[in-house]
């Protein structure tokens, strides 16, 4: 991890399978068999951006199950629904779940300190990534994947993924924030 980065890393983990995947079922539920709690997820690869777009949704998410308001009955699947921007859990499952034909998807986990009473009240642990290393390797044995050795970065594909409307395309300078503003339409559509 960058010292000098704004944010320490979200505990993600890019994975590869060994074949897309023809059936998401399977894939899922061996997943869920090993995932420590419903507060490890997999998404969609292209549907991460970044450091920071991962930090904003995990913080609205915990502002909202901290208030009693999730739209979702889970952390992860609230999660899932505030990245792909719509208040529709099936279509947010569509956007940034896994889909067939799949080759690489986001093995997260959400942490769950407390966030504090007023924003930027709170410090993110610089240890969270690694703290849940030893989950995510097991995980990633399990899938019978290989780990990514990348960060997430922000794509025209990816906000395709999530159903962010940019037809004309958008400059690699502003994508991140694409990704952040789709996120914020999350409660609206």
């Amino acid at each position: 991890m960058d010292p000098d980065h704004p944010v320490p890393w979200f505990p993600a983990w890019g994975v590869r399978f060994a074949e897309p995947i023809a059936n998401i079922f399977s894939v899922v539920s061996v997943f869920n068999e090993w995932r420590p709690s419903n507060r490890g997820l997999l998404a969609s690869y292209d549907s991460l951006a970044s450091e920071v777009h991962l930090w904003s949704a995990w913080y609205a998410m915990r502002v909202a199950e901290s208030s009693g308001e999730m739209v979702a009955k889970t952390p992860d699947a609230e999660f899932i629904r505030l990245v792909s921007g719509t208040h529709q859990i099936n279509k947010a499952f569509e956007r940034a779940g896994l889909a067939v034909g799949d080759e690489r998807a986001w093995v997260v986990f959400l942490p769950d300190f407390e966030i504090g009473e007023g924003f930027a009240e709170f410090e993110i642990p610089r240890s969270t990534y690694n703290e849940k290393n030893a989950d995510a390797e097991r995980l990633v044995e399990q899938l019978g994947t290989t780990l990514i050795t990348r960060r997430p970065i922000p794509t025209q594909a990816g906000l395709e993924r999530i159903g962010a409307d940019y037809s004309e395309g958008i400059s690699s300078s502003m994508m991140e924030g694409s990704f952040i503003s789709h996120m914020a339409l999350s409660n609206l559509r």
